[in-house]
């Protein structure tokens, strides 16, 4: 456990929630998106909210590639597992994410389609060995942190020369849609005083791509990591920032985190992936330059290219309020069908089906219940540290 318990331990929490509340002027507040859902969680499991003074709030931000994945990219999926007769594999968060008219890969599953939950890329590649003469086609999703594997899984199936693996390209980009979050926060009427970057995305692209974030748009940026103390230590690294009239990119997850990335990584996706021209976000509209697609040297391994496949419109569930979610516009609980028509069982948008959706931290942990700050040893498992 060592190296977990000293990022959870209560005693450094509630040292750093002095801090906090001693540095915060109560004459001002502090609204700080956490781009990340792993954060969203974090900061719900561990109460760290409730830690927080009085006039700091976290916005939940669209840090979730589940949750931003637009309909029709779902619906795509499902055809190609209907359709086309492949062996369709992929993560197990999307197989519950509802496409138009509520259909999804596990319905398509039911109703006999070839839908296999992996863990890995490698999965799907040795399920493509397997069975020669099966098209094997794995949906692959997530920001800069899941790219590389996909990139080596298409370098791999064309050293093997493999016929019948292909990949159905949804990876996104991170930095196009923080830009668009705080192009749009005027007319969203959403204030946004400081950015929680995301911690797994920059151990690979690094800090320095975020230099626009302070530069274009004068906020603070703290790289933040994944545990309850990162976050706590980030957000008192952004109010000493926002007191002292500073903007810059700092890094608090040194540990796992430098300027200019892991280059390897970045060379493997220069190599087998190419910037599309524009694709569409769920909350986000069509962003020009946030997503990759498979370059043209590994054009026979595109599943786009291999089967044909219909543009699509996905529909939202009438009433979901997941695109404002996204945007840190609305709460979960200001959408009439949380915890109501729409709970784990029964989801009505992916912020509740993914394991990083803001949604589904509200449900997970309880917090709409709860219409008070709750003690962190309340919150504690059994047996774990704070």
């Amino acid at each position: 456990m060592r190296y977990i318990e000293e990022f959870r331990d209560q005693g450094l929490a509630k040292r750093l929630a002095t801090s906090i509340a001693a540095e915060a002027d109560p004459g001002r507040t502090y609204r700080l998106m956490e781009f990340c859902g792993g954060h969203t969680h974090a900061i719900f499991r561990y109460g760290v909210q409730d830690l927080m003074p009085f006039n700091l709030k976290f916005i939940h931000g669209p840090g979730c590639p589940v949750c931003v994945l637009p309909i029709a990219r779902i619906d795509q999926a499902i055809g190609l597992a209907l359709d086309h007769g492949v062996t369709l594999c992929t993560y197990a968060d999307l197989m519950r994410v509802p496409g138009s008219e509520r259909r999804s890969l596990i319905k398509a599953k039911a109703a006999g389609a070839d839908v296999r939950m992996v863990y890995s890329t490698q999965d799907a590649l040795a399920i493509a060995r397997a069975d020669p003469g099966r098209q094997v086609v794995f949906f692959a999703i997530g920001f800069e942190t899941t790219t590389p594997p996909t990139a080596v899984a298409l370098r791999q199936a064309r050293a093997e020369r493999m016929s019948n693996f292909s990949v159905f390209c949804n990876h996104v980009l991170t930095p196009p849609a923080l830009r668009a979050i705080l192009s749009s926060e005027c007319d969203d009427g959403v204030r946004i005083d400081g950015i929680l970057g995301p911690s797994h995305v920059s151990t690979v692209i690094g800090s320095a791509p975020y230099g626009f974030v302070p530069a274009e748009f004068g906020k603070p940026l703290v790289i933040a990591g994944f545990e309850p103390l990162d976050v706590m230590q980030s957000a008192l690294m952004l109010v000493r920032q926002l007191n002292r009239g500073r903007c810059e990119v700092e890094n608090q997850y040194t540990r796992a985190v430098t300027p200019e990335g892991n280059r390897k990584a970045q060379a493997l996706m220069a190599e087998v992936f190419e910037l599309r021209e524009t694709f569409e976000w769920r909350g986000l509209g069509h962003l020009t330059g946030s997503a990759l697609k498979i370059a043209p040297a590994y054009a026979d391994l595109d599943a786009e290219l291999r089967f044909p496949m219909a543009p699509g419109e996905g529909r939202e569930v009438k009433g979901c309020e997941c695109p404002s979610v996204l945007r840190g516009v609305k709460d979960p609980v200001d959408c009439k069908l949380f915890g109501s028509v729409c709970t784990p069982e029964n989801p009505m948008g992916s912020c509740m089906v993914s394991s990083e959706g803001a949604c589904a931290a509200y449900w997970s942990y309880g917090r709409y219940r709860n219409p008070g700050p709750v003690a962190l040893e309340a919150r504690q498992a059994p047996g774990e540290a704070a």
